[in-house]
């Protein structure tokens, strides 16, 4: 073994033993609060991604979409073939700005929350994945007080992951994992459409 290489076996033998020690430092198991955030792509993309991880433990998923409407989209899809792990719910109409309708968002969104509170207490129950509900949060559409006491008095174990922007910063405080998506480059701004596979 030449130098190079032993020096590197030393360094990586010497960063092994301290991440060991700080993988096995770590005791504390429980049901994670989860925000995707941020003006970047990717929010919902990566709470379905998490979702997958799930089912194939063989745990069961549920999803609630607050502001998307019923558009077929290839998430929902791949998760209707999982019907005994996926309980799946498009509760939106739509965009805020393709309805223009406050009374009926701020109606489509408390039914939303009802079916949240439902699935977060299903028994067996794994991941809820509650897509959107930081816009519904934003527009005022359901109470943010009433949603942290929610999210607070689930049972213990159960994952929960909020997606969308401007998440408010009660929710972020109340959260153990938050991630923010930045926007550095979207192709949207160099005139490309939303396509198959890659927006929905």
């Amino acid at each position: 073994m030449d130098d190079d290489a032993a020096r590197h076996k030393m360094k990586m033998e010497k960063r092994k033993a301290v991440q060991d020690a700080e993988v096995a430092s770590k005791q504390i198991e429980k049901g994670l609060l989860i925000v995707n955030t941020g003006p970047g792509k990717g929010k919902s993309t990566a709470a379905f991604g998490l979702a997958l991880r799930m089912i194939g433990h063989g745990r069961k998923v549920g999803v609630v979409q607050f502001i998307k409407g019923s558009w077929g989209t290839g998430e929902r899809a791949v998760f209707e073939k999982f019907p005994s792990l996926v309980e799946w719910h498009t509760m939106g109409e739509g965009f805020t700005w393709d309805t223009q309708d406050r009374a009926r968002d701020m109606a489509a969104a408390g039914r939303a929350w009802q079916m949240a509170l439902e699935l977060l207490h299903r028994p067996g129950m794994a991941l809820v994945v509650l897509d959107e509900l930081n816009i519904a949060l934003r527009y005022d559409y359901v109470p943010l007080d009433e949603v942290i006491l929610g999210l607070r008095g689930r049972p213990e174990g159960v994952h929960v992951v909020v997606t969308g922007r401007n998440a408010k910063p009660a929710l972020i405080e109340a959260a153990d994992l938050v991630s923010e998506i930045t926007a550095v480059k979207h192709h949207f701004s160099a005139g490309v459409k939303a396509q198959q596979g890659i927006e929905f």
